[in-house]
């Protein structure tokens, strides 16, 4: 029996949407996910030319296109592979066993005696009927997928791995990123944006910037401003200027940043019972609590955020590094008062993200810009300090947990409280102003408070705050923020960063309440065979058990990325001097079955590293008026000098489904250090990051 369609086709069910065949044999894959540094497409064009039995070569993979690809709605929740990956697998094997009919048309053979060998259909003595391309006059590929007359079989999976497609190009330095896109008559914007969050402008002197060199048009609507130049440095020079002469209001009043959880704790707030057992059964038990926290992140991104677009004839093209071109388009199109068709978002690779960056501001910036000036290209570029002082940040957030266990290291009850703000920002989320420009229009003091993904994609805030382990009793209750003086969106992995922090941290409190090994005391509360292997596994790697140098440590932890996706665990080894360094971190995952090998150990060596530099370093910074980290030196991310040896192993699980790497390890790996980190001190240190300020206040709290 033929499988059910992935979620991907039932929405765009058209094999013609996704696969053309070109008169040169080449294939052209569309898909609905884009490229963010993550490998996506190389995975697809793997998935694709194994499905048709064509080299890699032959079948190019193209930049995702509201008017023409499929929409597959966001690149983001580690699903890309498990989603557009089935699409893509079912396609093009349907697409094949079409031009398998044809070719037993055209040799008067029944299907069932077409072989295919290389991209060529031969009859059973092996003779050639002909290729893709000389078969393309006999088939037609605007058929809807799913019909029942074909006996689809997937091809077999492969071990073989596709070298990225998109790096040739990254590492000559040829153009490929949006920054280098060039258009004749091209013009470049600059963004003034206010000094402080929710300032309201009160006089620019927009007739004196307007005469400056180079200056085409000061463009003024409501609070949005911006300066339009012939070239990028004339457009800078003039904001500037602009920027330096204008007079704002004082705008809004930011939280206490040295009492920030206390202000997350009692902020006016969305109150959600996620799961509740009943009562508690403390007796016989040890009981543990502890509160966890962390501090807005920034994404970071190296390459600040930069968009293009050309208004004419009532249409809109706008080309973004977005990771969510079909939801901008539309949220464009509702601002600007544009019916949806009028409005095409084509994607280009920009700095990557993992999360809802400034991309989707710049594209909205731009596309207004646009429609002032009709029939030209407008180029707008962010610099650093616009992006740290006005991206969407990952929640600061503050959770509660109390868990006991009993004296035969039974894990007997679990409460977890949290307190933050939503993870879920992006253009379209609330009916109005959720990008920068459309709310400075309005004249908006704050953004609408950010929400949360159902319980169907996994949560935001509750990401990953239910245990994996086998407890009797579990209750978990959310406070989203229903105020958001500053922004916070999607950033990767989401609550599950924190949540898995608070989780293994407490496990590991547990263990030594317990006087059990924190390996032996997880494997005592973990049934599934899975997440037990991937932690004897890394155990084993990383000689769990042996004896560490003094001021040395050693840290554990697991998880599994929102209870239902992709095994993770990690031991991490630390050394604490007048700081912490990390060493070394060993990672044991489970994807599922792994299409590209090296594409996974990427995402997961890359995605440790990141998590490595938020629980180092990373934090927002600010006063009671704005953002004040808006350079490298006051946000720091780790230096190569900082970065920690990873060793990455993979287990492969052919015969499961594919699970997604991309955010397996931002949580196991904050814990393992976090776990390292007690074990080193003898202190348990619960604010991220692990500053010396941080551990310095967790050392005099119980002394």
């Amino acid at each position: 029996m033929t499988a059910p369609l992935p979620a991907s086709l039932v929405a765009n069910p058209w094999i013609s949407t996704w696969l053309t065949v070109d008169d040169d044999g080449t294939f052209a894959l569309r898909v609905g996910k884009v490229e963010l540094g993550q490998g996506i497409l190389t995975a697809l064009t793997q998935i694709a030319a194994h499905e048709l039995d064509v080299s890699p070569e032959m079948v190019s993979a193209v930049a995702a296109n509201t008017a023409a690809s499929p929409d597959e709605g966001l690149t983001a929740g580690s699903l890309s592979i498990t989603f557009s990956g089935a699409a893509v697998a079912r396609v093009c094997a349907e697409a094949r066993e079409l031009y398998r009919r044809a070719a037993a048309r055209r040799a008067g053979r029944s299907t069932g005696e077409i072989r295919l060998t290389s991209g060529v259909f031969v009859t059973p003595d092996g003779s050639r009927i002909g290729t893709y391309a000389e078969l393309s006059a006999d088939v037609d590929l605007h058929v809807k997928v799913g019909d029942p007359a074909l006996e689809i079989t997937l091809a077999p999976p492969t071990s073989k791995d596709l070298a990225r497609v998109d790096l040739p190009a990254k590492v000559l330095g040829r153009p490929r990123f949006i920054h280098d896109l060039d258009f004749p008559g091209m013009v470049h914007a600059r963004v003034v944006h206010p000094p402080r969050i929710g300032a309201h402008l009160e006089s620019a002197a927009l007739k004196d910037i307007s005469t400056m060199p180079g200056v085409e048009t000061v463009v003024r609507d409501g609070d949005f401003v911006a300066v339009v130049a012939r070239r990028e440095g004339q457009a800078s020079r003039a904001a500037e200027k602009l920027a330096a002469t204008a007079t704002w209001s004082a705008g809004i009043e930011l939280p206490d940043a040295e009492d920030l959880p206390r202000w997350l704790q009692t902020t006016q707030a969305d109150t959600r019972t996620i799961r509740c057992d009943g009562a508690r059964h403390d007796e016989g038990t040890v009981v543990v609590e502890g509160t966890f926290a962390r501090p807005f992140l920034a994404h970071a991104s190296i390459g600040p955020s930069c968009a293009l677009a050309h208004f004419e004839g009532g249409r809109l093209q706008v080309w973004s590094h977005s990771q969510g071109v079909f939801s901008l388009g539309r949220a464009i199109a509702a601002a600007l008062g544009l019916d949806p068709d009028a409005v095409v978002v084509q994607h280009v690779e920009g700095p990557g993200s993992y999360g809802h960056n400034a991309a989707d501001d710049v594209a909205m910036d731009a596309a207004l810009l646009a429609t002032k000036i009709p029939g030209t290209h407008v180029r707008v570029q962010w610099s650093r300090a616009d992006e740290f002082a006005w991206e969407p940040f990952g929640p600061a957030m503050v959770g509660e947990v109390r868990a006991s266990v009993d004296d035969g290291g039974t894990i007997t009850d679990w409460s977890y409280e949290l307190w933050t703000n939503g993870h879920t920002g992006r253009p379209g989320y609330a009916p109005a102003n959720t990008m920068l420009a459309e709310a400075r229009r309005a004249g908006a003091d704050m953004l609408p408070p950010a929400v949360d993904p159902p319980a169907e994609r996994g949560y935001g805030s509750a990401r990953n705050a239910e245990p994996y382990y086998d407890v009797a009793r579990v209750d978990m209750t959310v406070h989203r923020l229903l105020t958001m003086p500053i922004r916070t969106s999607s950033l990767r992995s989401l609550g599950g960063h924190l949540n898995t922090f608070a989780i293994e941290s407490t496990i590991d409190e547990l263990a030594l309440a317990a006087g059990r090994d924190p390996l032996e005391l997880r494997l005592a509360n973990l049934s599934d065979p899975r997440a037990r292997e991937v932690l004897t596994t890394v155990a084993d790697i990383a000689g769990w058990g042996a004896v560490v140098p003094d001021g040395h440590g050693r840290g554990i932890a697991f998880c599994r990325y929102k209870n239902r996706g992709s095994y993770c665990a990690v031991v991490a080894d630390v050394q604490a001097t007048d700081r912490l360094n990390v060493s070394r971190l060993t990672i044991v995952a489970d994807v599922g079955r792994v299409v590209n090998t090296d594409g996974v150990r990427n995402q997961l060596e890359g995605g440790a590293i990141q998590a490595a530099s938020w629980s180092l370093l990373e934090q927002v910074r600010f006063d009671r008026h704005s953002v004040t980290s808006t350079d490298w030196e006051s946000y720091p991310i780790v230096r190569f000098t900082q970065v920690p040896a990873v060793d990455v192993h993979v287990l492969d699980r052919r015969d499961e489904p594919p699970l997604g790497a991309g955010e397996a390890t931002q949580g196991p790996v904050t814990a393992a250090i976090g776990n390292a980190l007690a074990a080193a001190l003898g202190v348990r240190v619960y604010a991220l990051p692990f500053t010396p300020a941080n551990i310095v206040a967790a050392i005099d709290s119980v002394s």
